[in-house]
């Protein structure tokens, strides 16, 4: 129901003193590094599958033809984002919501490539050294590339660009870059960054996977302000029509100077990519069943089920696909705020887990179509399971006394229920937990220790899953909670979350297959009063921040599924959410106007970037239409 999210992503006087610390900072000398060769392209190991003469992608098609709309309705938050509207085209600072699709109008140091883990290669950089202690990285960047308005990209350029977002970008950025010591310039063409003793592994790639901004157009605009005016970008797209809170498009750079790199040859190839916005779930479907825009990821088991009989549908026009997703599908569920004092006793928690009948709902609401969550690191080797391993155990002894007992054999699973929707053996657990805390029953009511009723109430933006709600408060009901949902507006909802002023709201954290410094965003101590940090649960453990350190620290990836598989221990021991479901497929639908590769990327759903517009398809759509 909820998508995954993608991992990559001021007052005018707090700005200029932002501008001037970056100016002095790209005029100092840089440091010397004591590397032996350039690397094409870097990952958290240093391994890279391809050569530095690869050609392209081998999930491309490089002869890819250009032209064509491709039209999505929003499926994706990004970083400041809503599903269901935008007000703002900066989407990387706290305020606002940001339109989905801005990364597209920015170009990075390097990009991702869909088929390994991690692995990264150039783009507005054409190749990195890195010193020997993993410190300092030197990117040189490549000839040739400028912003849209024909301005060169320069090194001072990167630097105001990652300055900036360390100090005034969105707190999921902040938190993610602690680790990023500063940037400086060495010349037009080279940037030196340096990074902290004992950094995150992953910081360097995320640092790499930044937006690069025009220094010179943000000495006439502040950074840190919502805004409806078209950035200055440098990216393979840039703003075109906007409408704000329905529809926004961005149209390809004819000649820009990327698009025959390695890195994004057969990409990049419709001449129109737009996001629709519907405040309305079923509204949105009617509209891609009208043709309103032209392709779904499927996120509503019921729509999938029962929904597809529409005309287009029958006769052709319109495809439904499903295929793997090999992805870590992360934990989606209710996630429970334990700042609030009701909520602080372990023993409540799993309760609220108790009173959850996962199997009824998958079956009534949700035609048996997902499997249920019950790892941080679910859908992937990361997770947990049966007991410790020799690994593992060496990582946990430490904290022996410190973690509840049950870290040291099989990971807490919620309860499997009857189906009934009532489970009754679930339910009494549940019901004992709570008497044990001291939340006794007075006249049929839940009451805390001052006397007052144990009231909860669940934040949500979207009507979509209240069926899913109000099923879970009347289990919440029969134990006696004061149980309520509260659907408010996606602004009022963005902010109420990013203020952790909730009871219950559902989410979904996910992580990359080599996770690493973005833990400390979603379990740290620090992360759980830093408002905007996506640790909603307000996680604050120092045997969770020792073992998220020691993923950040891991040298192997052998000692990273170790210290995952403990930290997932110790997470799924606080009870902290109620855990919900998961997919491990896409299942997509689109109009039948388009042409794919014949694979997808291993890591990426690889659309709209690798699709293409087939005239032909269309034309016979057209047809039948």
């Amino acid at each position: 129901m909820i998508t995954r999210r993608h991992a990559l992503i001021l007052s005018a006087a707090t700005f200029a003193a932002a501008k001037s610390s970056g100016l002095a900072i790209a005029q100092q000398a840089a440091p010397a590094i004591d590397v032996t060769s350039e690397r094409h392209g870097m990952s958290a190991f240093g391994d890279l599958a391809l050569p530095a003469d690869f050609p392209h992608f081998a999930y491309v098609n490089p002869a890819a033809p250009k032209g064509g709309v491709f039209s999505e309705a929003v499926s994706s938050r990004g970083v400041n984002g809503s599903f269901l509207t935008f007000d703002s085209l900066n989407a990387y600072i706290l305020k606002g919501n940001g339109a989905l699709g801005m990364d597209y109008t920015f170009a990075s140091l390097m990009v991702r490539a869909g088929d390994e883990p991690d692995a990264m290669y150039g783009l507005a950089a054409q190749s990195v050294r890195i010193s020997e202690d993993g410190l300092t990285y030197r990117f040189n960047l490549r000839s040739g590339t400028e912003f849209h308005d024909g301005s060169p990209l320069t090194a001072d350029d990167v630097v105001w660009s990652l300055m900036t977002l360390k100090n005034d970008g969105h707190p999921i950025i902040t938190q993610s870059l602690r680790d990023f010591s500063g940037a400086k310039a060495d010349g037009e063409r080279a940037v030196v960054v340096t990074f902290k003793e004992k950094r995150g592994r992953d910081v360097p790639l995320f640092v790499a996977s930044l937006p690069i901004f025009s220094k010179a157009y943000y000495a006439r605009q502040p950074f840190n302000e919502t805004t409806l005016k078209s950035p200055l970008g440098s990216g393979p797209y840039k703003i075109g029509r906007v409408e704000v809170g329905h529809f926004v498009e961005f149209e390809r750079v004819k000649g820009w100077w990327g698009a025959n790199l390695p890195v994004a040859k057969g990409q990049n190839n419709f001449d129109t990519i737009r996001y629709e916005y519907y405040r309305d779930r079923e509204v949105g479907f009617v509209g891609f069943t009208s043709r309103n825009y032209l392709f779904r990821e499927e996120f509503s088991s019921r729509t999938w089920a029962m929904q597809y009989g529409f005309p287009a549908f029958k006769d052709g026009r319109v495809v439904r696909r499903e295929f793997p997703d090999d992805t870590p599908s992360g934990a989606q569920g209710w996630f429970i705020n334990t700042r609030r004092d009701k909520f602080k006793d372990k023993r409540v928690r799993e309760a609220l887990i108790d009173a959850f009948d996962f199997e009824w709902t998958n079956k009534n609401i949700m035609y048996g179509a997902y499997k249920r969550t019950v790892s941080v690191f679910q859908n992937s080797p990361l997770m947990a399971t049966g007991k410790p391993g020799a690994a593992e155990l060496k990582l946990l002894d430490p904290f022996r006394g410190k973690v509840p007992d049950e870290v040291f054999g099989e990971p807490y699973l919620p309860p499997v229920t009857d189906g009934s929707g009532q489970d009754r053996r679930a339910l009494r657990k549940g019901a004992v937990l709570l008497e044990q805390a001291g939340i006794k029953v007075v006249n049929g009511k839940r009451m805390l220790p001052d006397g007052q009723p144990f009231a909860i109430e669940f934040l949500s933006e979207e009507q979509a899953l209240k069926p899913h709600h109000l099923t879970y408060i009347r289990s919440l009901e029969t134990l006696g909670f004061e149980a309520t949902l509260r659907i408010v507006d996606p602004v009022q909802y963005r902010k109420r979350v990013d203020d952790f002023d909730f009871d219950m709201t559902i989410d979904r954290m996910s992580f990359s297959s080599t996770p690493g410094d973005s833990l400390r965003n979603f379990f740290t101590s620090q992360a759980a009063h830093i408002k905007g940090s996506q640790n909603l649960a307000g996680i604050a453990d120092p045997a969770i921040d020792a073992l998220v350190g020691i993923i950040i620290a891991a040298k192997t990836r052998e000692e990273l599924t170790a210290a995952c598989r403990a930290l997932d221990r110790v997470i799924r021991s606080g009870r902290y959410w109620v855990p919900q479901w998961y997919a491990s497929t896409h299942r997509i639908a689109y109009w039948d106007v388009f042409g794919f590769p014949e694979r997808q990327p291993r890591y990426f759903r690889g659309i709209p970037d690798t699709w293409w517009s087939d005239p032909a398809k269309a034309a016979a759509v057209d047809k039948k239409s």
